[in-house]
């Protein structure tokens, strides 16, 4: 009989929870931040089973937000959630310095943990990444994950680079969106950081090779529908966990039909919950995308 787990055993495993939502920043009709619809949104995600948000991430539309933006948000998801929900900051951006004051400004403003994206754009070597991701570490006490995107940031972090940013006290975590699973059950298994999927069509698959949970951009529709997939996988009930992934593909397909933000507020929109548009230079969905997303939504199960 395998033993059975604690809550405190469970969070050992994965320090900021098993399923976390990359929450979008809700706006007004008119563009500006809406901190009540955020904290509205939070509530609800945390309500549908998310143990954990990110905030100020690409999905929070991070690059289109201000630093006094951001920290606004933070302090508003804090005050309404933070008691029942790890509250992560996207801090990372292709500037040491200016992620260092992202960093403290995330910690003075509340946040219980750190989103530190490689730098983007400027293509830095390894030792680049390793010391960019040591000085955000070292800026704060709060924990850091990791996030590994190399289709956005142009570059990965190797095998190599994530085991020695692995031997950091306050480096605990790694959010992956390298679409590689052969990597990353090397590098979960050699460097200690806690694993989190960034790549909902891989939910499953990362989760087979180690990963103890998700950092999802679908959660904003189908966050119970995660944590049943999780908590199946994590008793042995594989069967039961590939079933609910296999009902849960048309969700992961339509939701990126196009950029994924887009079709996030698209739908919260549909639901009813605060979204609000986009800013450029993104675009809202057309009504053909939303035509396609009802569809897609409901070959999943997901009741608009």
């Amino acid at each position: 009989m395998a033993p059975t787990s604690t809550p405190t055993a469970a969070l050992a495993t994965a320090p900021f929870g098993r399923v976390l939502t990359a929450m979008v920043t809700p706006f007004t009709p008119d563009g500006e931040l809406d901190l009540d619809g955020a904290q509205r949104l939070a509530t609800h995600l945390v309500d549908s089973g998310n143990d954990g948000l990110v905030l100020n991430g690409t999905t929070g539309e991070s690059p289109t937000t201000s630093d006094a933006e951001k920290a606004q948000l933070v302090r508003a998801v804090v005050a309404a959630v933070g008691d029942r929900a790890r509250v992560l900051s996207g801090v990372g951006t292709n500037d040491t310095a200016h992620s260092v004051e992202l960093a403290r400004q995330a910690e003075a403003a509340g946040a219980h943990g750190l989103l530190v994206v490689t730098p983007y754009y400027s293509k830095p070597p390894q030792e680049g990444l390793y010391r960019h991701s040591v000085a955000v570490a070292d800026a704060t006490e709060l924990p850091v994950m990791l996030y590994d995107i190399p289709g956005r940031s142009g570059v990965a972090l190797s095998h190599e680079t994530l085991v020695r940013l692995g031997e950091h006290p306050r480096i605990v975590a790694n959010k992956d969106a390298k679409g590689d699973l052969g990597a990353a059950a090397w590098a979960i298994a050699r460097s200690g950081l806690a694993w989190y999927s960034g790549d909902d069509m891989l939910n499953l698959p990362l989760l087979s090779v180690g990963a103890v949970g998700v950092v999802s951009v679908v959660g904003h529709v189908v966050s119970e529908q995660l944590r049943a997939m999780i908590e199946a996988h994590t008793a042995g009930r594989v069967a039961e966990a590939t079933a609910i992934h296999q009902s849960l593909l048309p969700v992961f397909t339509g939701m990126f039909r196009t950029q994924g933000l887009i079709l996030s507020k698209a739908a919260l929109n549909l639901q009813g919950h605060p979204a609000g548009p986009v800013r450029l230079p993104l675009v809202d969905a057309t009504p053909e995308e939303i035509v396609q997303l009802k569809q897609d939504l409901a070959a999943g199960g997901v009741h608009l």
